[in-house]
Order: C-alpha cells, then structure tokens, then sequence
C-alpha cells in the first residue's frame, strides 16, 4: 500500500528549498507595507534565498569541510527566515496568517533536515 499522505512534499532538496524561497517572495509581496515589515521582510527575503543557494554550494563543495560549513549556513538561514516570518505582522489577515504558519513549519523542517544532514555527514 502506498502512503498518498506526503504526495505534495518535494524530495528534490534544491527544488523544495527554491519553492520556498519563491513562496517568502509571495507572501512578502502581499503583507501591510509597514516600516518594519519593510525591514523584516528584506531580512527574509535574503534569509530564504541564501538557505537554497547554500545547498547548491554545499553540493558543488570542494570537500567535507567546505560541505559542512555550506549545510551549517542553510541551517543557520532556515532558522533566520523563521525568526522573520514570526516578527512579520499580517495585519490579523487571516488568509496571510495561515499562509506565514505554513512558512515557518517550512522554515523548520528545513532547518531540521539540514540539521540531520550534518549529523550523518559527520558521522
């Protein structure tokens, strides 16, 4: 029996890392135009790119050590990309509130796959 449960979720880490980053760019395009969303959102946006473009230096690494810091780095945004989805106002939209929940679940799985890729590649 197959499990149909996970269907949507991309396997293909660069690719599931650069629709995250497209989805930040979305999400950023339609919430209140404030003084700090402005400067929360540009932090995000550079957070959420640098995550996958760091997996694809990581996979270009000129050796385990180069691997590692890449894969450190991508963690390291993940969890920068959450702390800014949390301190961006929706304004009590609900559909932008469901939306930003869902990016930052995105945000930690990310973190804790790379996480788990450092472990085993360490080990």
């Amino acid at each position: 029996m197959k499990n149909t449960e996970n269907k949507d979720k991309i396997y293909d880490l660069e690719e599931r890392t650069f629709q995250f980053a497209l989805r930040v760019r979305k999400f950023v395009k339609k919430i209140p135009k404030t003084i700090a969303n402005s400067e929360d959102s540009k932090q995000l946006v550079r957070a959420s790119g640098s995550v996958g473009s760091n997996y694809i230096e990581a996979n270009e690494s000129l050796g385990g050590k180069d691997f590692g810091m890449h894969i450190k780095i991508s963690r390291k945004e993940s969890k920068e990309s959450r702390f800014f989805l949390r301190l961006v106002d929706t304004g009590d939209d609900g559909i932008l509130e469901k939306e930003k929940t869902i990016l930052i679940q995105e945000a930690t799985e990310l973190m804790l796959i790379f996480g788990s890729i450092l472990r085993k590649s360490n080990g």
